[in-house]
């Protein structure tokens, strides 16, 4: 039985990033800075809640007689409970005789071109540990960018604003970006499970590597833009960030609209309607949070009976990060432009220069992981380099079409001498002999 180590991960990260919150609120209120004071509770504690909601829900303790449960919930201790919990089946596993056990069907990697079945017995114990390994999973991910990366982004931006680098500051900024970097690690591990359910997947050192510096580049060089661009225009920070969220929080609303499916209806069977619209608009409102800061590994499908989009979409990959690409040069040349005396000891130009580079170097790591490294690559349709070879091949084409399309002037061949009309008779009867030229470079094109 595997080692519950993600639980373990995911609970120290939480604790550790809580208590530090709450001592450097208090640090923020004996200084008298109520704002930073209240704003860094509220990053802290929110997603605290919906992580109850969200262990809650997968464990379907509502309708369980667990009162003392509940009521941990209540107090925000339930990871730590059910942390505890795992550990005891655990250790407990083996011990007594599974009254019975179920059959699972898991087909393995294909190998020259062929792939076999292999049945597995999982017992309750083993069961029992890969539900709290997937709401421990899901926790992560809701209490990364929900709550770490808004707070790593108020803690830089205090930075800034203080040119100060507290200790205390500096250590909670460490284990935000961590919990971020996690919480994205994570939610790459479940779009693959998610995709693949029907493969026994094994994921790789390699495969881990690449994803923490992926996801470590990417948020790192995010964080800094959008906290430069705030720091010297705080009035259109708003409309960026406000753009960016609820476009991708109504995206898969808009793609389900267009679908004209009926709505979902098979997502817990003791949710009512009301019920089944808070859980899809909670889903998107953490989709949009983290594409603000990241690629989604999981895209949301709502006409699906699984919520997921299991296809390999490589042209919204390359469209995100070109986006996001072009998004960060634009804010960054803002902040060049309008910078303040805050920035008098600073380097601008090369700061732009590491941090484009950053981002070009989460880039590489992602293409490394998804041509080398991902577990399921030998069941990709394309590689990388096949569809973005293509997207660059669409690109070029479409830039080439308006050019081959433009009309052709035509040529007034009169001459003032009065011998236009000869030469125009021997322009056709040479154009009749040896086709038209621009005709043929628009067949070409």
């Amino acid at each position: 039985m595997k080692f519950p180590g993600s639980v373990l991960v995911s609970l120290l990260l939480f604790l550790a990033e809580t208590g530090t919150a709450l001592y450097l609120s208090s640090t923020y209120r004996a200084a008298g800075d109520r704002i930073w004071q209240a704003l860094t509770l509220l990053f802290a504690l929110l997603p605290c809640v919906l992580v109850q909601f969200n262990l809650v829900f997968i464990h379907r303790e509502l309708s369980r007689d667990r009162p003392l449960v509940l009521l941990l919930h209540i107090l925000q201790l339930g990871p730590l409970v059910r942390c505890v919990e795992v550990f005891y089946i655990y250790f407990h596993a083996g011990r007594f005789e599974e009254p019975y056990v179920s059959i699972t069907k898991k087909r393995q990697m294909p190998k020259d071109g062929h792939s076999e079945e292999v049945e597995k017995e999982v017992g309750q114990a083993e069961g029992k540990l890969f539900t709290h390994r997937s709401a421990f999973s899901r926790a992560s991910v809701i209490q990364a960018f929900l709550g770490s990366a808004p707070q790593l982004t108020l803690q830089l931006y205090i930075c800034v604003l203080q040119q100060e680098i507290m200790a205390a500051r500096s250590i909670f900024m460490v284990l935000s970006l961590l919990s971020i970097v996690y919480g994205a690690l994570r939610c790459n591990i479940l779009a693959i499970k998610i995709k693949y359910d029907d493969y026994d997947i094994s994921v790789k050192a390699a495969a881990y590597l690449c994803i923490f510096l992926w996801r470590s580049f990417e948020i790192a060089t995010r964080v800094v833009v959008l906290v430069l661009f705030s720091s010297v225009l705080q009035i259109w920070v708003l409309p960026v960030v406000l753009l960016n969220f609820f476009g991708f929080f109504f995206y898969p609303w808009i793609l389900f609209w267009q679908s004209k499916s009926p709505f979902p209806e098979n997502i817990e069977k003791a949710l009512t309607r009301v019920g089944t619209t808070i859980v899809l608009c909670l889903l998107t409102f953490l989709y949009a949070g983290i594409n603000m800061f990241c690629w989604s590994a999981v895209q949301l499908k709502l006409n699906d009976p699984d919520l997921i989009n299991k296809s390999q979409n490589w042209y919204r990959l390359a469209v995100y990060y070109m986006l996001r690409f072009t998004e960060n040069a634009f804010l960054l040349l803002l902040w060049y432009v309008y910078k303040t005396d805050v920035y008098l000891y600073v380097c601008a130009p090369l700061l732009v220069l590491q941090l484009l580079i950053g981002y070009c170097m989460a880039i590489l790591f992602m293409l490394v992981f998804y041509q080398f490294c991902h577990p399921c690559k030998k069941l990709f349709s394309s590689s990388i380099s096949e569809g973005l070879l293509s997207c660059f091949k669409y690109l070029c084409f479409a830039c080439k079409l308006p050019k081959a399309t433009v009309p052709v002037d035509k040529v007034d061949l009169k001459s003032p001498d009065g011998t236009g009309d000869d030469s125009q008779a021997s322009y056709k009867t040479n154009e009749s002999q040896n086709g038209n030229p621009h005709q043929s470079v628009s067949s070409n094109a």
